[in-house]
């Protein structure tokens, strides 16, 4: 093949043609690390490359190869990693100036799979700050832009995974989800991307953001790719407290085997009623469901809890865990961190452990009405959100004003899976979930996989051309407006930051009190009549 058509190959595509020894994985690397040489500076998808460990791994891969000594589907295929996997002697820095040296001496344990399955890293890729944070200008490394047009936000948090992709500078990588963090960039590039069943994935050396909420998973442009990626990850670690020891299937297998006869249902509210979304992803949605149709699926709409409920519950459990996590830092440097990072994580200040138990019932409430769903329906489609919008134009403000679509399912813990499903009148992606029922992530990568043959959007690539100018930005540093704020949330909002111990500086403590309002009132929103009964969400069987 002429190098020039090299990028353009899905991992299923390379993977066959390295198995028939018609693509050499050392000609493979070459070129996707002259596409990432000639691309980056347009788009700031990466932290640190690695074309000599690339270089090396790709000719150890064809060696072996050349031996007959194929491990698999994987053996010499180039990825990136979300900056937030551990990797032996590389920089592993959360994108965060409090990390800005950290090298760990030890890969993760996905990681380590990776390479055992013979894959090639060619480098750490662009996140939000600790899986967190928003798109910020103030942080060591730049934020990570859209392929389908610079001047656009990738989504967040796995920025730089999205990008990569989408820009086929690899074919694959690894990015995390707690929140929406692999499915909201790979909707606003134009790629797929799993949240695995929670426990499926591994998430031993991974920077945590939420130990409740953080799931590892694949994010590569189809789902037959999503799947070989994750054959070589899942499985039970022992370092993994969470780790699920059930027995893994091949998520490959039957890919090809379409949607005829399953029932789906369709959570409609969320995207008509919940957050509107433009008439644009609405029409996109509907020809979705009409395609699933023709293939043989059964849709009928369903009614789940309302989108802001699960963001409540989420937000108070995880920016708990992530606050407590990060808390002797903050209190040492808080100006360390970006501004954005810390307009989410300095609120949790204010919460309860009364307000986290409460969201924690309130979690494992959601989880039990999820079960007859899972009897009625095989498949859930719901809204991802698209399209993007200009990075310039980001407000922290809006993580606290409104939900998204993601949330339900980190909360429910089922696989969950971004697909493209069109594209914009000014060219920018749109995306749709499939949801399924914990441990059948492979059923939604079937389902995900048939719509992707019947439409082939997959297939168009971004416009991103090499030696083109690079968009400008006018990025603006929130000033927050705390003129409306009641004395009251201001008060609650200083107390409850001496009580944490943290040492604001004045113009930090305005952050806090900014988001208070917000903060306190999702707290408010949770329940308080829960009967005595009513047990927490770390007490449950997902698999019922």
């Amino acid at each position: 093949m002429p190098s020039a058509e090299l990028h353009d190959l899905t991992l299923a595509e390379a993977a066959r043609l390295i198995s028939d020894r018609k693509l050499s994985p050392v000609e493979y690397t070459e070129s996707l690390l002259a596409r990432t040489e000639a691309l980056e500076p347009q788009l700031n998808a990466f932290i640190t490359r690695t074309q000599d460990v690339a270089m090396a791994a790709a000719r150890t891969a064809e060696a072996e190869i050349m031996r007959g000594n194929l491990r698999g589907p994987l053996h010499g295929i180039p990825f990136a990693l979300k900056d937030i996997y551990d990797t032996a002697g590389i920089l592993t820095s959360g994108h965060s100036r409090t990390c800005i040296d950290r090298v760990p001496d030890k890969d993760a344990t996905t990681v380590a799979r990776l390479k055992a399955a013979g894959a090639v890293l060619t480098g750490k890729l662009a996140t939000h700050e600790f899986a967190h944070g928003g798109p910020s200008f103030d942080l060591p490394w730049p934020p990570a832009r859209n392929p389908w047009n610079t001047a656009h936000f990738t989504g967040g948090s796995s920025s730089g995974s999205g990008a990569a992709v989408a820009a086929r500078l690899v074919p694959a990588s690894l990015g995390s989800d707690t929140g929406g963090s692999i499915r909201g960039p790979a909707g606003l590039c134009g790629i797929a991307g799993l949240k695995p069943t929670y426990g499926l994935v591994s998430r031993a050396g991974v920077l945590p953001n939420s130990y409740s909420y953080d799931h590892c998973g694949p994010m590569a442009r189809t789902s037959q790719d999503c799947a070989l990626l994750l054959n070589a990850i899942a499985g039970h670690d022992r370092a993994d407290p969470a780790s699920s020891s059930r027995p893994v299937e091949d998520f490959a297998k039957g890919i090809d085997g379409g949607v005829k006869g399953l029932r789906i249902g369709v959570v409609r509210h969320f995207w008509e009623k919940d957050l509107r979304v433009n008439a644009e992803l609405s029409a996109a949605l509907e020809q979705a469901l009409e395609v699933l149709r023709k293939l043989g699926a059964r849709t009928e709409d369903v009614t789940m809890r309302p989108l802001q409920t699960y963001s409540d519950v989420k937000i108070v459990m995880a920016e708990t865990e992530l606050f407590s996590l990060h808390l002797p830092e903050l209190i040492a440097r808080a100006g360390a961190f970006g501004q954005d990072f810390r307009a989410r994580s300095l609120a949790a200040c204010l919460f309860t452990s009364e307000d986290y138990v409460r969201a924690s019932r309130e979690r494992r409430a959601m989880i039990e009405e999820m079960q007859p769903l899972y009897r009625r329906f095989d498949l859930l489609v719901a809204a991802n959100g698209s399209p993007a919008p200009r990075l310039d134009g980001h407000d922290p403000l809006a993580f606290w004003q409104r939900p998204n679509f993601t949330s339900p399912f980190n909360c429910t813990g089922g696989p969950a899976l971004a697909l493209l499903c069109g594209f914009s009148k000014d060219g920018l992606p749109l995306s749709l979930q499939i949801a399924g029922r914990p441990h059948e992530d492979a059923l939604v990568l079937r389902a995900g996989y048939a719509y992707e043959m019947a439409t082939g959007f997959f297939e168009r690539e971004p416009g991103v051309k090499p030696g083109a100018a690079r968009t400008a930005l006018d990025p603006k540093p929130w000033r927050p407006d705390t003129s409306e704020v009641e004395p009251a949330a201001r008060a609650l909002a200083e107390n409850a930051a001496m009580r944490a111990g943290l040492r604001l500086a004045p113009e930090q403590m305005e952050e806090l009190v900014a988001v208070a309002p917000w903060a306190i009132a999702m707290a408010r929103r949770l329940r308080r009549d829960h009967l005595r009964s009513a047990e927490v969400s770390s007490i449950f069987d997902p698999t019922r």
